[in-house]
């Protein structure tokens, strides 16, 4: 019967379904699930896995053997699991890095070993504009692309005069990039702080003397909590607004910081409440799956997945390069975001949206506020020559 069947589909002559092969398509996942940070790689993870397990372990009807691997937030680990993925498992698929500085460790090199690899979060500029390559996609967006939003919405409720913080890594300096390319205000300060800081004294003494209308600031993870409550304790957040992107405002930064944020303007191109259909889905299963409100990184995480599933049903579960590229560019899948397309550098045209932090019978969250870019494309496209 195997024999019978593997000529039927030689000949185009059975279902596509009866032609996947029959071994697992193995992923890696290289992701941070320890450190202060931990939480963001175990969103993705788990917004990944709820994908496979609505399908039984399968993506596109074919199976699924998932790494994960905790990368601790260091490049030089991430390196090291990308090489045995790739050189030891046979991995041609591999996603999930959270750090910018982890994937421009990763990113480039293992690109160049017949792999295709797409970002579930981490989006570095250098990766979107000259070093775009066929073998790269975002999945999430690029890193300026939540600072903008909120560059040209402060600019549209009329501050004048911001203070700008973010650590010192690439995507913090992408972040505030971000930011200066749509307010054209003036800049108060622009501080960078420690990758992982958790005191936040100084610099929030220099706010104060700054005497800035606004703060923009992104600070992801536990950095964010940390700040978000030292900035309320100094008693700024009566008197200078805050804003920032999504990944300061998530559901599980919320719990722990609570009234701090509470009124807070951010960007993302994301929200639990935004009403498609695919997105109403998965926010109903992610919380009965796990018993919380997804963020915006399990959602980037599931679209991933789903991706992956869409390109894997095209090609009949196979892993030529060539053809994957080709099914994944075409991104036929329904992502929680809605319209959803790749440009040129393979990195998503999508809307972006202002959020804002409120309280409910059930704690804290986010509400879209209003959409103010559609279909927008990222700085760097220009510069890919792809």
């Amino acid at each position: 019967m195997k024999k019978l069947v593997i000529g039927l589909c030689a000949l185009g002559l059975t279902l596509p379904t009866l032609c996947f092969s029959a071994d697992p398509v193995k992923i890696g996942m290289i992701t941070t699930l320890s450190t202060k940070a931990g939480y963001l790689g175990e969103e993705i993870r788990d917004g990944f896995k709820l994908a496979m397990d609505q399908e039984g372990g399968k993506l596109g009807g074919v199976g699924i053997e998932l790494l994960v691997e905790d990368d601790d937030a260091k490049p030089e680990k991430g390196k090291q699991i990308a090489e045995r993925f790739a050189q030891k498992d046979g991995v041609k698929i591999m996603t999930g890095i959270v750090f910018s500085n982890v994937a421009m460790a990763v990113v480039p090199k293992i690109i160049k070993e017949n792999v295709l690899y797409l970002s579930a979060n981490a989006g570095p500029s250098d990766l979107a504009g000259s070093g775009c390559d066929p073998n790269y996609f975002s999945v999430s967006y690029q890193n300026d692309n939540l600072d903008e939003v909120v560059g040209q919405y402060v600019a549209e409720v009329g501050h004048k005069n911001v203070y700008l913080l973010a650590p010192n890594y690439p995507a913090g300096k992408d972040h505030l990039a971000g930011f200066k390319r749509y307010f054209k205000g003036n800049i108060a300060g622009e501080v960078y702080t420690k990758l992982d800081q958790a005191d936040y004294a100084p610099e929030i003494a220099t706010i104060r003397d700054a005497k800035p209308e606004a703060v923009f600031f992104f600070l992801p993870g536990g950095m964010g909590i940390n700040f978000l409550k030292q900035y309320a304790q100094a008693g700024l957040n009566k008197t200078i607004p805050i804003y920032g992107p999504a990944f300061s405002f998530d559901e599980r930064i919320l719990g722990a910081v609570g009234d701090a944020a509470l009124g807070v303007k951010n960007g993302s191109q994301w929200t639990h409440d935004l009403d498609f259909p695919a997105n109403r889905q998965f926010v109903a299963a992610y919380r009965k799956a796990y018993n919380r409100t997804p963020t915006l990184y399990a959602a980037q995480g599931y679209d991933t997945a789903r991706l992956i599933g869409s390109a894997l049903k095209a090609t009949g579960g196979k892993t030529d390069l060539a053809a994957l590229r080709t099914a994944v560019k075409r991104a036929d899948f329904a992502s929680v975001r809605g319209n959803f397309s790749f440009g040129n550098n393979q990195h998503p045209i999508q809307d972006i949206y202002i959020r804002e932090v409120i309280q409910t019978e059930t704690g804290f969250t986010n509400k879209t506020v209003k959409k103010v870019f559609t279909n927008h494309v990222d700085a760097y496209a220009k510069e890919c020559k792809m």
